[in-house]
């Protein structure tokens, strides 16, 4: 989709926003001859409810010909205006699709108690972020799914090309997240996502791919254990993004980036099964976001980590019971074998420190059913070992809408996963209570002396499973890239 910034009004449909039914101030000086305002006021759609929308037709006056679409705003509080502005904006969205509407005027000029720019980012992000969609195996079904809108020209007198063209690196990023998450698995596996992570290298990312022969000189036996059950050989990926030559050490994020989980010889049960294909939710997310810093040329140094393999039923798959030796060292009991995303990230985590010795590791994972049972669909996990970092990710929760919940980190349940016949083993006493928690434990025993870190439990929403929601359509969300990107620009690159 397309989006443009004018002064003037252009395309042959046009919105505008009014708050608890006060007719725009900017509508009402093209409105000469009062025939919106007489459709708007008679609208008995518009009353008390969150968000309605009024259509006219205007067949003469300053805005002949124009299909008018005035979308009015139950506001509340001035706190949470720009929430509803964006949420506002996919209603918007959706009744220009259903109108087969193909391009837009949006008129940005709507109350003075909102930030002039602010407003033109929430716009964006509403509008953009609702009007996704993905029908790239549909054949006969596939007009039936095209969305119609292609254009938005946001009328504004402010000076912010930047700020949208670098606004929608990031929003393009999270939706080539949903695209990658949505991808069957028969098509999406470690080589095929290695190979499309090659690809960035055409906007400045330097890809380095770790084989399996490589991985196994390195000693990865946590890694390489997962994937011995498939004929995909894993594959780790590191995405290099160097914008500040300043020799400060990067920022390391690690994605688990499981293509398929079938859970292994401890197989999951059939429902839910078809969604195990997203497991790799986190590399989606740390490789698109690598991908949107490039496109923006952010002055931050950040390096990617996906850890890409596929957890199947074989001969050769790994058993509970089983002892693998990761890469630091350490030696892990196979309590579980679908408790294999932290197994992957061991060695991840421990060759990202051994390779670009960071300050700050954050790593993101589709990583427990239990964060599910604990929060919902509305927050993800956090755990860390900083207070400082801990912090600062909530703020970039906050400010973008993608939520994080901090978790405890106790000496009492890193006693859980102490193994009997080994260093450690991948799953905590009490199974299910407590399991997220007890693999944040797992993960941290695999984090340096010094190093902050962070681990975000994306598994509860990585997933829009049943409704749409106002910038998150039913299907996979890309929750993580935004948050990310929050979190670099209000911490990093000032």
């Amino acid at each position: 989709m397309d989006f443009a910034i004018s002064t003037s009004y252009k395309e042959s449909a046009v919105a505008f926003f009014a708050f608890n039914r006060e007719f725009p101030k900017m509508l009402r000086e093209l409105d000469t001859d009062n025939m919106v305002l007489d459709v708007f006021s008679a609208d008995k759609c518009v009353n008390d409810k969150s968000c309605s929308i009024t259509k006219v037709l205007a067949p003469k006056g300053k805005l002949s010909q124009k299909t008018v679409f005035v979308v009015n705003i139950v506001k509340k509080t001035d706190e949470d205006l720009l929430d509803s502005l964006s949420a506002a904006c996919a209603s918007l969205t959706s009744a220009l699709n259903n109108a087969k509407i193909t391009s837009v005027d949006i008129c940005t000029e709507i109350t003075a108690s909102l930030d002039k720019k602010e407003t033109v980012i929430s716009i964006l992000n509403g509008i953009k972020l609702s009007n996704y969609t993905f029908n790239k195996y549909f054949v006969k079904k596939k007009k039936d799914n095209e969305k119609s809108l292609v254009k938005a020209n946001l009328i504004t007198d402010l000076d912010i090309k930047h700020e949208i063209e670098a606004n929608i690196a990031v929003l393009d990023g999270t939706l080539r997240a949903r695209d990658l998450q949505t991808e069957p698995a028969n098509h999406l596996y470690p080589e095929s996502f290695a190979n499309l992570c090659k690809k960035m290298e055409t906007v400045g990312v330097k890809c380095n791919i770790l084989s399996k022969d490589e991985m196994l000189r390195l000693g990865m036996g946590a890694f390489i254990g997962v994937a011995q059950g498939s004929a995909y050989e894993p594959k780790l990926v590191a995405l290099e993004w160097i914008g500040n030559n300043n020799n400060t050490s990067p920022i390391v994020l690690v994605g688990k980036g499981i293509t398929f989980d079938t859970g292994g010889v401890n197989l999951k049960p059939t429902p839910g099964m078809t969604e195990m294909k997203s497991d790799m939710g986190g590399a989606a997310v740390v490789a698109c976001f690598v991908e949107s810093l490039a496109k923006r040329k952010t002055k931050v140094n950040v390096v990617g980590i996906l850890a890409l393999a596929e957890n199947m039923i074989s001969g050769t798959a790994q058993r509970p019971s089983d002892v693998v030796t990761s890469m630091s060292g350490q030696t892990i009991e196979i309590d579980n074998t679908d408790a294999e995303g932290r197994l992957v990230l061991a060695d991840a985590m421990w060759y990202a420190q051994e390779v670009y010795k960071p300050k700050i590791m954050i790593d993101l994972a589709t990583l427990t059913g239990a964060i599910t049972i604990a929060l919902g669909d509305t927050y993800a996990g956090l755990f860390s070992n900083d207070k400082e970092l801990e912090t600062a990710l909530i703020s970039a929760g906050q400010k973008c809408g993608e939520l994080l919940w901090h978790f405890p980190m106790s000496k009492k349940y890193d006693a859980q996963i102490n193994s009997d016949i080994a260093d450690v083993k991948n799953t905590g006493q009490s199974g299910r209570g407590g399991g997220s928690i007890t693999a944040a434990h797992f993960l941290q025993r695999f984090v340096k002396e010094g190093v902050k870190w962070a681990h975000i439990d994306i598994a509860a929403v990585t997933r829009n499973k049943y409704d749409d929601k106002p910038l998150y359509p039913k299907g996979y969300t890309g929750f993580g890239v935004r948050l990310l990107n929050e979190f670099i620009k209000s911490n990093y690159e000032a």
